[in-house]
């Protein structure tokens, strides 16, 4: 089964036997590669009707469920870890979404593109909206709403109580260390509420 590059870096961090929620789930390959490499359990939540046969095909737990209406049929730290790859760009409300996911999960995981690497730059220097692999929409197809940079997210998480446990910048398979913002096209995060929001949000 084909993984993408981020699915790696996200299993290490999901510990064995893990309760996983997958929200924006598409196809299931995420749930169904954590499933194999570390024998993870849980949900997928997808709206799209072609991707909830998909994961029925993959062998996955999906449940169909417009985000943008929030978790509320999910209890507090239900899920050791919550997961959204690649679709906080395109949701509505992201405060509200990352406050649920932070009350149902233990941790998050949140993957997303990079508005600020260097090849976007330049597409934008060249009067165009950027397209990439991470960013493969043109201007007027894109389901992307919030495009932002790794330190647009990062002020984010600060100004909410977003605890930033780990990051993983990325390009292609490669991890970049050397200024991430720039080179890096893609990244991962490990995230966690604070003491008091966590105590809020479990209220």
């Amino acid at each position: 089964m084909s993984a993408r590059p981020e699915f790696a870096a996200i299993a290490q961090w999901v510990t064995p036997g893990s309760r996983v929620l997958d929200l924006g789930c598409g196809d299931g390959k995420l749930l169904r590669y954590l499933k194999e490499e570390r024998n993870a359990r849980g949900y997928g939540i997808e709206i799209c009707d072609a991707n909830l046969v998909t994961c029925i095909k993959n062998g996955v737990n999906v449940i169909q469920m417009d985000l943008e209406s929030g978790l509320s049929g999910f209890e507090a730290q239900s899920f050791d870890f919550v997961i959204l790859s690649q679709t906080l760009q395109a949701m509505k409300n992201i405060e509200q979404l990352v406050n649920e996911m932070l009350r149902v999960g233990k941790q998050c995981i949140v993957t997303l593109p990079n508005f600020g690497y260097w090849r976007h730059r330049l597409q934008i220097l060249a009067g165009n909206m950027p397209v990439s692999e991470d960013l493969p929409y043109q201007w007027f197809d894109t389901p992307n709403i919030h495009l932002s940079t790794f330190d647009d997210f990062e002020v984010f998480c600060r100004e909410h109580n977003v605890v930033i446990l780990e990051r993983c910048a990325m390009h292609n398979e490669r991890v970049v260390s050397f200024l991430p913002n720039l080179f890096g096209s893609l990244a991962v995060y490990r995230l966690k509420a604070n003491a008091l929001s966590e105590l809020l949000l479990s209220a």
